[in-house]
C-alpha cells in the first residue's frame, strides 16, 4: 500500500498588488522586479485560516470526498493567527472535523516536510486512510511594505492536497536538512517584519536545493533525466533557473505560478502542483520532484511517482 494525491485545491485573496502599485511608493519598477524575481503581481489581504479552509474545501471536493473522510490534518504555515491554539485547530473547526490536527512551521520548505510527515503517518500500522496537507501563509502580515528587498517578493495564498492510501503512487526518495548558523540571513522576530539578506539567501538557496535534489535522486536510484515534473518552491524565477541548470533539468519541466502570486511560502508548491494538474501532466506513473527552501536555513526535497 502506498499513497497518492487524490485532490488538489488552492485559494488566493481578491486584492491584487501589481509591481506598478509598489512603484508608486518605493524606488522600483515593473521591469526591475520582473528581471530580478519573475514576479508581476501578488495577492494580499488573506487570512491564514480562511485561505486554508477554502483551499482544503476545494481539495476535498476534487477528491470526491467529504470532510468526514479526513483522518488527520497537517497545516504548513509560518503565519499562525494566534500563539495558541494552533491554527490547524481553527481550520479543522472551519471544515467541521474533529480528527487530529497540527501546525508545522518550516517556512517556505514546509510543504515537503508536511507531505512526508503525512506519508509516514499513513503507512504505519493503524495510520489514517486520508490526510489533508495544507500550505497557507498570509505573508503580507509580516512584510515591511517600505522595504524594497522584501515587499516585492511576498504574497498571500493557500494550497491543499488530500493524500489517501492507494496502490498508485510511491515515495521514491527524500532529503531534508537545516543549517541554523544561517538564521540571520532570513528571519522574522515575533511581532516584527521579515529581514532578509537577499544575495546570501540566493547563493545559499541555490546550493542547498541543488544538493538536496541530488541526494533525493540518489536515494531514489534515478537521475535528473528521469524527472517528468518539477514543482519548485516559488521564491524567485532566477533561483529556479539556476537550480535546474545545475541539475540538467529543462525549465520546461517546471511549473511556476509566482508571476501572479509572488512567494506564498508554504502554499507555493501545492499551487505549482495545481498548475501542473491543470496542464494535464500529472499522469499515473509520472516521476515528480518537489523541492523547497526557507528560513532556518531549511530545505527539503521529495521524489514521488504519481
Amino acid at each position: 500500500m502506498s499513497v497518492r494525491v487524490a485532490g488538489i485545491g488552492t485559494a488566493l485573496p481578491e486584492k491584487v498588488v501589481t509591481n506598478d502599485d509598489l512603484a508608486q511608493h518605493m524606488d522600483t519598477s515593473d521591469a526591475w522586479i520582473r528581471e530580478r524575481s519573475g514576479i508581476g503581481e501578488r495577492r494580499v489581504g488573506g487570512s491564514t485560516v480562511d485561505m486554508a479552509v477554502e483551499a482544503a474545501t476545494a481539495a476535498i471536493a476534487a477528491a470526491d470526498l467529504t470532510p468526514d473522510d479526513i483522518g488527520f490534518l497537517v497545516l504548513c504555515t509560518t503565519t499562525p493567527e494566534k500563539t495558541f491554539p494552533a491554527s490547524s485547530a481553527m481550520v479543522a473547526a472551519g471544515l467541521g472535523i474533529t480528527c487530529g490536527a497540527m501546525d508545522l512551521n518550516v517556512v517556505c520548505a514546509g510543504f515537503p516536510y508536511g507531505y512526508v510527515a503525512a506519508y509516514g503517518m499513513m503507512t504505519t500500522p493503524g495510520g489514517p486512510d486520508r490526510v489533508l496537507v495544507i500550505g497557507s501563509d498570509a505573508m503580507s502580515t509580516i512584510v515591511d511594505w517600505t522595504d524594497r528587498g522584501t515587499a516585492i517578493l511576498f504574497g498571500d495564498g493557500a494550497g491543499a492536497v488530500v493524500l489517501e492510501k492507494s496502490p498508485q503512487g510511491e515515495l521514491l526518495g527524500q532529503d531534508f536538512g537545516v543549517n541554523g548558523d544561517l538564521e540571520s540571513i532570513l528571519y522574522c522576530d515575533l511581532g516584527d517584519t521579515i529581514v532578509m539578506e537577499g544575495r546570501q539567501v540566493f547563493k545559499r538557496a541555490v546550493r542547498a536545493v541543488t544538493g538536496s535534489v541530488e541526494n533525493a535522486l540518489a536515494q531514489a536510484g534515478i537521475s535528473a533525466e528521469d524527472i517528468d515534473v518539477v514543482l519548485p518552491h516559488q521564491a524567485n524565477i532566477r533561483i529556479i533557473e539556476a537550480v535546474t541548470q545545475r541539475l540538467g533539468i529543462p525549465m520546461e519541466k517546471t511549473f511556476n505560478v509566482l508571476e501572479h502570486t509572488g512567494n506564498t511560502s508554504g502554499a507555493s508548491i501545492p499551487m505549482a502542483m495545481a498548475a501542473a494538474d491543470e496542464a494535464g501532466v500529472l499522469e499515473p506513473g509520472a516521476v515528480v520532484l518537489m523541492s523547497g527552501f526557507g528560513a532556518g536555513m531549511a530545505w527539503g526535497s521529495v521524489v514521488v511517482t504519481w
